[in-house]
């Protein structure tokens, strides 16, 4: 049963991430959230192929694992995620330079953060809850912002997955779940559902938020956004 939701879960992040991340691409044109969303269901294919095979310590696809999760949680469920929202929030474009070395920036810590995670230890575990609730913290803003011009189911739905991200980040390296097995299975399965959840959240949020942008671009909203800073006006 466990290894059935394991997979269950880790499936269903697999395809929000690649699903939605096209659609970001393709609908959006925002390659930040859009590529790490993809990263995302890269990582979770190749851990859903190591569980299933029952690769061993030394398989490449474990090194793979920790690689990519230290990628998305050092830089890219992060600071990729909230500069791919500043488009959306304050009107932000970023330049193709920007998202290279936000790549790059993501690519170079997570080989750090994952190949000598022994010797950083503590400082390392850290790090990563720092960015997931500074994260956190720019989503609730994210929320409040669609609260205030009525999209309040979303809003809802970002406050909510927020919230179990924070449990999940808070958990993953310094609290067993009780009764939880050698391979922390059932922390997976928390955390893969929360992350595929957190990804699905986002999109349609997003989209909500661009639709509101647009109709205020086009004066048929009655609560319109800066260009420059997205603050609402009169």
């Amino acid at each position: 049963m466990r290894d059935a939701l394991f997979a269950a879960s880790d499936i269903w992040m697999i395809a929000v991430g690649f699903i939605c991340g096209v659609k970001f691409i393709r609908g959006h044109h925002n390659y930040l959230i859009g590529l790490e969303w993809i990263i995302m269901g890269v990582s979770g294919t190749n851990f859903l192929i190591y569980g299933v095979t029952k690769g061993g310590p030394h398989s490449p696809m474990r090194h793979i694992a920790f690689f990519l999760d230290a990628f998305s949680r050092s830089i890219g469920f992060t600071l990729i995620l909230i500069l791919g929202l500043l488009v959306v929030t304050h009107r932000y474009k970023p330049t193709a330079r920007v998202e290279v070395g936000a790549f790059a920036l993501a690519a170079i810590l997570g080989f750090l953060l994952s190949e000598f995670a022994e010797e950083i230890g503590t400082p390392g575990k850290v790090f990563f809850l720092i960015t997931a609730l500074a994260t956190s913290g720019f989503l609730c803003y994210f929320a409040w912002r669609l609260w205030k011009f009525g999209e309040r189911a979303h809003a809802a739905w970002v406050a909510g997955a927020t919230a179990l991200n924070v449990v999940v980040a808070s958990v993953y390296d310094f609290w067993r779940i009780p009764g939880d097995d050698a391979d922390h299975t059932r922390f997976y399965i928390l955390a893969l559902f929360t992350w595929g959840l957190a990804m699905l959240v986002i999109y349609r949020a997003y989209a909500a938020f661009a639709a509101h942008n647009k109709r205020s671009d086009a004066g048929l909203d009655p609560v319109a956004a800066s260009p420059v800073t997205g603050v609402d006006i009169a």
